[in-house]
């Protein structure tokens, strides 16, 4: 067992990075424990060629600005060298290769238990763990007999295994829109998708839209403090991907009404053999080690208020979807999240803020 820390954050990725920036400066004792082997987060596992629909300079976490060229869109390799030059500027306590099975109530703090039994005790805990890092695959009528390839975009990394084959690609959303349009260009490509896809311009009246987000205020308006704010829907586009598909590069249809043993069975009752589904169809949020605190809804999802939980006094949030802001779940948005977070966090602590950074050792794994 060790010694008891001030807040344990779970996961360093982006949120939590954030989360530990703010912490730092507080001059609170922590560590963010990270199942994966560095301060990643998701980004890694993305398709090769993901680029940010945001420019670099709105796509940066509190204290050091992204590099390179404000107006550039960083691409995934960027951003997973951000993150980790990020926790090594800063000298964030991060424990890798640490996945936590379960958060307990113990003392009226918290008891953090490891996969391999590793415990950490703490007076509360921040739960970053990622809107991003369970995949959701929606079940879909006679998928038992479909014998050709189901896959989530989160399997999905380049075009080349998929070369000469009838694809479908399920979703209407960035993603969905960006891998279809990739793969059309070695493969027969469908977009499916439930609603016509919603195209919306990457430069209004010239300027980016986050330009525009960030100078109207909605990027730090709190609106998740009064009611729950919807994902961002539609399809940021400076017209490349509107033009491919009206070319029919991919071509689009409506969502098949259910697979069929070598292939899918559209809406208007014909058959099409189909090589590979592939869904990118969003993800959900990894708590399940927060079940046994009563700290989730019947659904999964955090029982939260701008962060802070409403179930669980002493636990917090970060990086969830709509949490305060449209922007909550970017790497622009984790940052003034985990300031309100800390902030809040701190009052319940009683903990006086630093004039200065605090180095934290590395806790012993």
């Amino acid at each position: 067992m060790s010694s008891l820390y001030d807040t344990l954050v779970i996961g360093a990725g982006q949120a939590g990075l954030a989360a530990g920036y703010h912490l730092q400066r507080a001059g609170l004792r922590f560590a963010i424990l990270e199942a994966g082997a560095g301060p990643h987060g998701s980004w890694p596992h993305y398709y090769q060629s993901l680029t940010l629909f945001s420019p670099a300079r709105y796509s940066s976490l509190p204290g050091r600005p992204f590099p390179g060229d404000p107006a550039h869109s960083p691409t995934r390799a960027e951003v997973v060298a951000y993150l980790a030059g990020y926790a090594a500027h800063f000298g964030l306590p991060i424990v890798p290769q640490t996945p936590i099975t379960q958060v307990a109530r113990q003392d009226g703090g918290f008891v953090v238990t490891a996969a391999d039994g590793r415990t950490y005790q703490a007076r509360t805990v921040v739960a970053v763990s990622g809107a991003f890092s369970r995949p959701y695959l929606p079940a879909f009528p006679g998928q038992a007999q479909f014998r050709g390839q189901l896959l989530h975009a989160a399997s999905y990394q380049a075009p080349t295994p998929f070369a000469g084959q009838r694809v479908v690609v399920v979703g209407a959303g960035n993603s969905a829109v960006q891998i279809a349009v990739e793969l059309a260009t070695v493969a027969d490509v469908t977009l499916a998708t439930r609603h016509p896809v919603r195209f919306r311009p990457q430069q209004p009246l010239g300027r980016d839209i986050h330009f525009w987000m960030h100078w109207l205020g909605f990027d730090s308006l709190p609106l998740g403090r009064w009611f729950d704010l919807p994902a961002p829907t539609g399809v940021l586009d400076t017209g490349r991907y509107q033009a491919a598909l009206a070319a029919g590069r991919p071509n689009h249809r409506p969502l098949f009404r259910a697979l069929a043993e070598d292939g899918v069975e559209w809406a208007d009752g014909t058959r099409e053999r189909v090589d590979a589904v592939l869904c990118a169809t969003g993800y959900r949020p990894n708590l399940d080690y927060l079940a046994g605190l009563g700290a989730l809804d019947a659904t999964g999802q955090a029982q939260q208020h701008g962060g802070i939980s409403r179930a669980v006094p002493g636990l917090y949030y970060v990086g969830l979807s709509g949490q305060r802001t449209f922007a909550s779940a970017t790497l622009r948005g984790g940052g003034p999240d985990a300031a309100v977070v800390v902030a809040h966090l701190r009052r319940r602590l009683r903990a006086p803020m630093l004039a200065h950074p605090v180095v934290h050792k590395l806790p012993a794994p």
